[in-house]
């Protein structure tokens, strides 16, 4: 008779050997197996896979917290790998359109277990208990503060019930609620949130916040199709006051006007070009006086009678007036074309400027951005029509 432990060794090894499944590779190359671990529970066998971020064509909202369900219902109470899934999902965040969506980085950041990292002692405070974890928080809420998003104080709670109140991503979060708010309205400019994505729109907004210098600035959408001889079919957003109206009025016909850019302004992440109408500086005519003179000094006495003091008038230079040009307009076409700017100086002519009808025009502009082939590529491409 076999005792009964030697009786229970060689059941449970046969049950071992039972539920291991021995799977080898399809790579030749390689000799190694897989060994896989059987489990019998209803749970395991109901395991959703997920695809990567890069392989869904519909992305949006729904889908992105699609990922992130589908991620916790896999391994609810661990969340093995769930630092590389944060990571990965911060990388696509952008191509989704979430990148500034405060409830989606609430959701990440939900991700990690409650409790696992909260530091016991002031060694682990002071280590960084649990590095990996925290750097990875830390480094999401990097990336709220580059796009302007502010936190609130649920993800305070978050933070807290994740990795305790001596963490280094709630001294983060800290210093983001301090100085964020202060920053949030300091330009004069404000921009709505979220901005328009009709171009148009973004001129507008472009050109106002450039004109606010002066508030006479009339704004004027001009089409170039109404324009005789026209090429390009867009839109012209010009800016002309007053003061500028008559500066071009009193304007030397035979000196010339120049057309420059395009300039860049940037509203938040979108750029948008402009040009600018500009006449050559006016000199400005100073008195020198010798400070070393004394024949005209001034004595402090009651009967000292002398001539009145010649004085010099002299206008004074608006806010147009500049150190290199006058400036005289200011636009933004939808094509940022020659065509386009000849129809804009065309259309300031009809609207009050006849002055533009008989001075020269310069155009100075310069060249677009535009992608640059290399050498490499040339001579690949000559490699290739070679062979051919």
């Amino acid at each position: 008779m076999l005792p009964s432990k030697i009786i229970r060794m060689v059941v449970a090894s046969r049950s071992i050997t039972e539920c291991l499944k021995v799977m080898p590779l399809t790579n030749r190359n390689l000799s190694v197996s897989t060994v896989k671990l059987c489990d019998t529970s209803e749970e395991s066998k109901q395991v959703t896979l997920y695809r990567s971020f890069e392989d869904i064509k519909d992305k949006n909202k729904d889908t992105y917290l699609d990922m992130i369900r589908i991620f916790l219902n896999r391994d609810y109470v661990y969340r093995r790998g769930h630092v590389e899934f944060i990571y990965a999902a911060l990388k696509n965040m952008e191509s989704f359109g979430v990148h500034k969506d405060l409830e989606v980085y609430k959701s990440l950041i939900d991700v990690l277990p409650k409790g696992k990292f909260i530091p016991t002692n002031m060694f682990q405070v002071e280590f960084m208990h649990y590095p990996k974890q925290q750097q990875c928080i830390i480094d999401l809420l990097e990336q709220m503060e580059d796009n302007g998003v502010m936190p609130d104080y649920e993800m305070e709670d978050l933070l807290r019930n994740i990795f305790g109140n001596k963490g280094f991503p709630l001294r983060k979060y800290w210093r983001m609620m301090y100085w964020m708010p202060k920053f949030k309205n300091a330009s004069p400019w404000l921009l709505p949130n979220p901005l328009p994505s009709d171009v148009l729109e973004l001129a507008k907004l472009a050109i106002h916040q450039i004109c606010s210098v002066d508030v006479q600035t009339q704004i004027t959408v001009y089409q170039s199709r109404d324009i005789e001889d026209s090429i390009d079919d867009t839109w012209i957003v010009s800016a002309q006051s007053p003061i500028q109206r008559s500066l071009l009025r009193d304007h030397d016909v035979k000196q010339p006007v120049y057309v420059e850019g395009a300039f860049r302004v940037w509203l938040k992440s979108n750029q948008v070009n402009y040009f600018v109408l500009r006449a050559d500086p006016k000199p400005l005519k100073t008195v020198q006086e010798d400070s070393d003179d004394v024949s005209n000094i001034k004595v402090p006495f009651m009967f000292n009678i002398k001539p009145p003091i010649k004085k010099h008038l002299q206008l004074s230079t608006s806010v147009h007036t500049q150190e290199d040009g006058v400036i005289l307009a200011l636009c933004a076409t939808g094509t940022s074309s020659k065509d386009s700017l000849l129809s804009w100086i065309r259309h300031l002519e009809m609207d009050g400027n006849p002055t533009l009808a008989d001075v020269p025009i310069v155009f100075t502009l310069k060249s677009g951005v535009k992608e640059v082939a290399t050498v490499i590529d040339n001579e690949q491409n000559k490699e290739v029509e070679t062979s051919k």
